[in-house]
């Protein structure tokens, strides 16, 4: 009985994947296929124009990457202290508190954030649209990502390792510095890869404090420097252009966007594999 249970379970997980994996390859066809005509390495290197309708997305991608290395570089400090927090220096009560927080927060929806963005930085600071405001806020966004994948590598650094260290009379900040966070390195990597994934395809919190449609170039400060961003350049696409040449680029966009996301997801599973095999042979 046991036994058809679990070859139950394994047989719905197998199909459920089986299903999500076809249609994640529906999606990139259609995609390819629709903006087959206007994929081209002139349409990555060339400026938009013609409200969308003609050019290339150089700036789009550029705003993007700008974001998404500003969110991480906003993220990944925090992130490890806060996972050094919840597995060295806090104790178990406190440590569960700080995880359960993480877990809500990484639930809060994007648009909160956006607003959030839109009051602290926007509007109380002064910054106008700004590609710094939307990077601090996606980077707020992922910091939950981050902190948990690094903790869970953390925590599975072998004890061996650890009890040597101290056996060498080293303080608990040296076996950090010298043991968990070298150790755990791939945690992090694979973390900020998430994130970013995650990061790089959200509109909602860049449409309210970084993003435009048109008129930006690279930014050249932080007070009103928006950008361009591939996100609401689709969006804005899909909602407004009625030139029937802005449909083939919109998918074209939207495939660049889709491999972007689907490549830092890639590159991450094979970091995450290989620290779950450490784990279990730890």
């Amino acid at each position: 009985m046991r036994r058809a249970g679990e070859l139950l379970f394994w047989g719905a997980a197998g199909l459920a994947a089986l299903l999500a994996l076809t249609l994640c390859a529906g999606i990139l066809v259609a995609t390819v296929v629709r903006g087959a005509g206007a994929l081209s390495w002139s349409f990555l290197a060339r400026a938009s124009s013609d409200a969308g309708a003609g050019g290339g997305i150089v700036y789009q991608l550029a705003g993007t990457l700008i974001l998404i290395a500003t969110a991480l570089l906003a993220a990944a400090p925090p992130a490890v202290g806060l996972a050094l927090a919840t597995t060295v220096y806090l104790g178990a009560r406190w440590a569960a508190r700080l995880r359960l927080a993480l877990y809500v927060w990484n639930g809060i929806p994007s648009v909160l954030f956006g607003l959030l963005g839109l009051v602290v930085f926007v509007r109380g600071l002064g910054w106008g649209k700004s590609w710094l405001a939307g990077g601090l806020v996606l980077g707020l966004m992922i910091l939950p990502t981050l902190t948990v994948s690094l903790a869970e590598r953390i925590a599975a650094v072998p004890r061996r390792s650890i009890e040597a260290a101290r056996g060498l009379g080293l303080s608990r900040g040296r076996v950090v510095r010298a043991v968990l966070l070298p150790q755990s390195l791939g945690g992090l990597v694979s973390g900020a890869l998430l994130g970013l994934a995650r990061a790089a395809g959200e509109t909602a919190p860049i449409l309210f404090t970084a993003a435009v449609f048109s008129g930006a170039t690279l930014p050249a400060g932080v007070r009103e420097s928006p950008v361009l961003a591939l996100p609401y350049h689709i969006f804005v696409l899909a909602q407004d252009s009625l030139a029937p040449t802005a449909a083939s680029r919109l998918w074209a966009a939207a495939f660049v966007l889709i491999t972007l996301v689907l490549g830092l997801g890639l590159i991450s599973l094979p970091l995450r594999l290989r620290a779950h095999e450490e784990a279990r042979n730890a």
